[in-house]
C-alpha cells in the first residue's frame, strides 16, 4: 500500500512542479508584461478624454443658469445674456440634416444589404468609406457651391445639407452591418410563409435591426452637432433668434469659435458654457446609442 500511495502522490507532485515552471516561464512573463503595457496604453488613451471633460466642466459649469438657455448673446463688452439662439439654431440645422440623411442612408443600406450583389455593392461600400474620410470643410465648400451660391444666401437648409453629407457614411455603414447581422433564417421563414422580398425587408428585417440602426443615427447626430467648418460656409451665424430655415442661422459650434477668440470675458464664459453643452449633447447621444445596442438585434 505504501508503494501505491507513493506512486499515486508522485504524479501530483510532478504536476505541481510543472505548473510552477509554466507560471515562471518566459511566455508567462511576456504575457504579463504585454498586459501591463496594454493597461498603460489604455490609461494614456483615456487621460486626454477625462482631462478635456473635467476642464470644460470646470470652465463652463459656473455659467450654467436660466439666462443661458433663454436669452440672446450680449453685445461685445457687456456681461450677462445667454446662447438660446445658438441652441435653437443647432437643433434646426441638425434636424434638417437628419431629415435628409436618415431616409437616404437607411434606404441605401437596405439596397446594399438586401437587393445588391457583386461589384455594385462592393464599389458603393468603397465609396461610402471614402466619403467618411472626407474632411468636413470639403462638405461645407460643396454645400456652399450647391446651395448658398444657388439660393443667393446663407441658410439653415444649406447647413443641414452640409451636415447631411457628413452623416450619410455613418448611417449607411451602421445600417448595412445591422442588416447583415439579422440571421438569414428569418428571411427564409418570411418568404416561406408567402411574403415578398419587399415585405420581408420592411416588416421583418428592418424592425429586427432597428436598435443597431438607431445607434448609427445617434452617432451621426453627435458628429454633426459638433461640426464648425461646414456651418461657417453655409449657415454662417446670427446674434438674433433664427427667423427661418432660409436665413442665416446661429449654432453652438460657430458661437464657440467666434467667442473663444474675442478679448471680452463675458463672451469667453459663454464660449465655455456652449462647449459644455455640446459635450453634454454628445454624451447624451452616446448614452442613447449604448442603450440601443443593449436591445437584441434579432
Amino acid at each position: 500500500m505504501s508503494g501505491i500511495d507513493s506512486g499515486e502522490r508522485n504524479p501530483f507532485a510532478s504536476n505541481t512542479g510543472s505548473l510552477k515552471k509554466v507560471k515562471g516561464s518566459p511566455q508567462s512573463l511576456f504575457n504579463t508584461a504585454m498586459t501591463a503595457v496594454a493597461g498603460a496604453c489604455l490609461a494614456i488613451t483615456l487621460l486626454p478624454l477625462f482631462a478635456v471633460l473635467i476642464y470644460v466642466t470646470i470652465q463652463g459649469f459656473n455659467r450654467l443658469n436660466l439666462d443661458l438657455f433663454t436669452k440672446l448673446p450680449p453685445p461685445p463688452g457687456l456681461s450677462g445674456g445667454g446662447i438660446a439662439n445658438a441652441i435653437v439654431g443647432t437643433f434646426m440645422t441638425v434636424g434638417i440634416a437628419a431629415l435628409i440623411a436618415v431616409p437616404f442612408g437607411v434606404l441605401a443600406a437596405v439596397y446594399l444589404s438586401e437587393f445588391s450583389r457583386g461589384e455594385i455593392a462592393r464599389w458603393v461600400r468603397f465609396a461610402t468609406n471614402v466619403l467618411s474620410g472626407v474632411p468636413s470643410i470639403i462638405a461645407g465648400v460643396f454645400a456652399y457651391g450647391l446651395i448658398v451660391v444657388t439660393m443667393g444666401g446663407f441658410s439653415a437648409v444649406a447647413g443641414g445639407v452640409a451636415l447631411a453629407v457628413l452623416m450619410l457614411p455613418t448611417i449607411v455603414r451602421t445600417t448595412d452591418e445591422a442588416l447583415q447581422i439579422v440571421p438569414q433564417d428569418i428571411r427564409w421563414a418570411s418568404v416561406g410563409v408567402g411574403a415578398s422580398n419587399y415585405q420581408t425587408v420592411l416588416q421583418v428585417v428592418l424592425p429586427a435591426a432597428i436598435p443597431a440602426i438607431l445607434t448609427g443615427v445617434t452617432l451621426a447626430v453627435a458628429r454633426a452637432a459638433g461640426e464648425t467648418a461646414p456651418l461657417i460656409f453655409t449657415a454662417l451665424n446670427s446674434p438674433f433668434w433664427p427667423k427661418g430655415i432660409l436665413e442665416p442661422t446661429p449654432s453652438l459650434s460657430v458661437l464657440v469659435y467666434n467667442f473663444a477668440t474675442v478679448p471680452f470675458k463675458a463672451q469667453k464664459e459663454l464660449a465655455w458654457a456652449a462647449s459644455l453643452i455640446l459635450v453634454l449633447l454628445v454624451l447624451l447621444t452616446s448614452v442613447l446609442s449604448r442603450w440601443a445596442t443593449r436591445q437584441k438585434v434579432y
